[in-house]
């Protein structure tokens, strides 16, 4: 049976990505929870980045079981990293859309040892082609990302926290450009693009410190950002997390430890990686920004400062764009 045009517009095909690296512990069952979702048209494209366990043949034999719905990369290009991997991913899906099928190259991003709530793909796909509606210009495309929240668990999925984003006491309200600049409120393997943000965003340079990160900064600039208030991947956390959740912890702030803070004349070497990569978006993109999204990563990107006071006090003023 043929299906129809309109059957391809609402429930178009995606690209699921999956960059393993020694992952021959969890990865089954994360494949399961893909192969096992209600939204059933999407291709999952997996790329192994150097694994010297057993993950190869795990994949391999699961590919034989499932010959439809994985496509594994055969292109040797080394290690790349997981920001690296997911990025060549992302061009490889664009190069080869043909071949996976894609009429428009959606693409989700998919992390080894999770695994996905049932519903995962059909609630962000409604969620990516709602926001498609509303955020395109001019019949022009525009880059939108979706994410979601995440259910934090342990290795043997035993409940940590139900909710990511009050687990590590993230504000999810700042997640537009100038906040992003400054920090990330984006989980990549919940991540959701379309295929104007993948080809605006490539190529993803080095300076960028994740993929995600990079991504939801073209998306806040030029497009949409949506979040989903609901936890669709069980984020299992075991030791070997290449990011992984950091639970809040709340301290108590006299005016002794406040002022120590910012009187500490210690460089925080993450902020500096956070100016680097706003001084490269402003590089690569500054003639299409705002004056005031121009500003905002001035700022931050003074923040490459050797000094820790003038550092803490461009990250203070970079937040408040």
């Amino acid at each position: 049976m043929t299906t129809s045009h309109s059957q391809n517009t609402a429930t178009p095909k995606l690209a699921i990505l999956l960059s393993t690296y020694n992952g021959s512990r969890f990865v089954v069952e994360q494949l399961d929870s893909i192969i096992n979702q209600t939204y059933q048209n999407f291709v999952i494209v997996i790329r192994d980045d150097g694994s010297s366990d057993d993950t190869v043949a795990i994949l391999t034999n699961y590919h034989g079981r499932h010959p439809d719905k994985l496509h594994l990369v055969s292109e040797q290009v080394g290690n790349l990293g997981a920001s690296g991997s997911f990025a060549w991913l992302v061009d490889y899906a664009l190069r080869h859309k043909t071949v996976l099928g894609l009429e428009s190259a959606y693409m989700m991003f998919c992390d080894q040892d999770d695994s996905w709530y049932e519903d995962k793909v059909a609630t962000e796909m409604t969620a990516m082609l709602k926001a498609e509606q509303t955020a395109n210009t001019d019949a022009l495309p525009s880059p939108v990302l979706i994410h979601s929240d995440l259910q934090v668990v342990n290795a043997d999925k035993q409940v940590l926290g139900e909710s990511l984003i009050r687990y590590q006491g993230l504000e999810i309200t700042r997640n537009r450009f100038p906040n992003l600049v400054i920090s990330n409120l984006i989980t990549g393997c919940t991540a959701l693009i379309n295929e104007p943000l993948a080809r605006k965003a490539l190529p993803v340079p080095d300076d960028a410190i994740m993929h995600d990160w990079w991504l939801g900064l073209v998306a806040s600039a030029f497009g949409k950002v949506e979040f989903i208030d609901q936890p669709l991947v069980h984020y299992r956390q075991h030791g070997n997390n290449t990011i992984g959740a950091k639970e809040q912890i709340v301290e108590e702030v006299t005016d002794l430890s406040l002022w120590r803070r910012v009187l500490t004349p210690a460089v925080n070497t993450h902020l500096f990686e956070v100016a680097t990569q706003a001084r490269c978006f402003k590089q690569q993109f500054g003639n299409q920004l705002s004056l005031r999204q121009r500003l905002g990563l001035t700022f931050a990107a003074c923040m490459r400062v050797r000094v820790g006071l003038l550092q803490r006090f461009f990250y203070r003023v970079a937040r408040q764009f």
